[in-house]
């Protein structure tokens, strides 16, 4: 088994050079690991998640890159692909989210509600992809809305999501309020028991926030994972590229009662070729105890 340099992504080590790496602890946990479809970007929706399919993995995140995707001609090819392969898509990403502060978080209720109109086809999509989750980035934090406004702006988006039967599902990205545990959790507690997180652990090293807090705070909330590698050098690498001791992270969210889906969230500079997302997914797979 190869596995890839922290300090150089296009250098491979082999397991004798670096065994210490992959000796891990399985930490005996009812997971399934998936791939993100974003991990082979700027590849077409339909390429990237036929990649998903060859990697191996059977549950994935679908990241929509443009509009035309949306419509029926697209989502049938992803059906087909998703059917060949026997994936569970559990979550879409949308493309818009870099406009959700605008979208969304700020007074003007009319291009609000144009923009929940737009958000039913990503819910359409969901839907036909059988996902229950929709991502969502949220509100920038360098514009300061107070938990209770912050939730009642959400509230919008996720009581339409709701009557289209998915959830929203917030995400801690890096430079967005929710980034930051505390306040999220405080959103959660105003939205209610509907409330869903996404955990990426990419973005807890961007913004210097503790997963593990992260965890104890909004455990039972939390309905999907986005993996990655890391060392002090690099925030974002393939799993078994870097020092990340995912099998802690992996026992932390059984503690919480967590039994549903992670899945390695890349860029495509992260990683050298298509053959090494299959790789981290053996790896992730034998760090829980499953090597199906």
């Amino acid at each position: 088994m190869i596995i890839f340099s922290a300090n150089n992504r296009k250098k491979l080590f082999t397991e004798s050079e670096y065994g210490a790496k992959i000796s891990v602890e399985k930490a005996g946990v009812d997971m399934e690991i998936g791939v993100s479809s974003s991990c082979f970007y700027p590849a077409l929706i339909e390429e990237s998640f036929e990649a998903v399919g060859r990697s191996g993995a059977k549950t994935a995140e679908i990241f929509f890159n443009s509009a035309c995707e949306l419509e029926s001609e697209y989502l049938k090819k992803l059906c087909r692909i998703r059917e060949y392969y026997g994936i569970q898509v559990r979550s879409i990403h949308p493309f818009t989210s870099a406009f959700e502060p605008f979208m969304f978080f700020s007074n003007y209720e009319r291009r609000t509600n144009d923009s929940i109109d737009f958000y039913k086809r990503y819910f359409a999509a969901a839907n036909m992809l059988g996902a229950q989750l929709v991502v969502l980035h949220g509100g920038k934090s360098r514009k300061r809305y107070s938990p209770e406004l912050y939730a009642e702006n959400y509230l919008n988006l996720h009581n339409a999501a709701r009557k289209e039967g998915v959830f929203i599902a917030h995400e801690n990205v890096n430079n967005c309020l929710c980034s930051d545990p505390h306040y999220m959790k405080k959103v959660a507690d105003l939205v209610g028991n509907d409330f869903k997180a996404v955990l990426d652990i990419k973005q807890c090293r961007r913004t210097n926030q503790n997963e593990f807090e992260f965890i104890n705070l909004l455990g039972g909330k939390i309905a999907q994972v986005h993996l990655s590698d890391g060392t002090a050098e690099h925030d974002c690498l393939a799993p078994g590229a870097g020092k990340y001791d995912f099998g802690k992270l992996f026992k932390a969210l059984k503690a919480h009662g967590y039994d549903k889906t992670a899945v390695i969230e890349l860029y495509r500079d992260n990683f050298k070729e298509e053959n090494n997302i299959k790789e981290s997914l053996k790896y992730l797979q034998n760090i829980i105890g499953n090597n199906a």
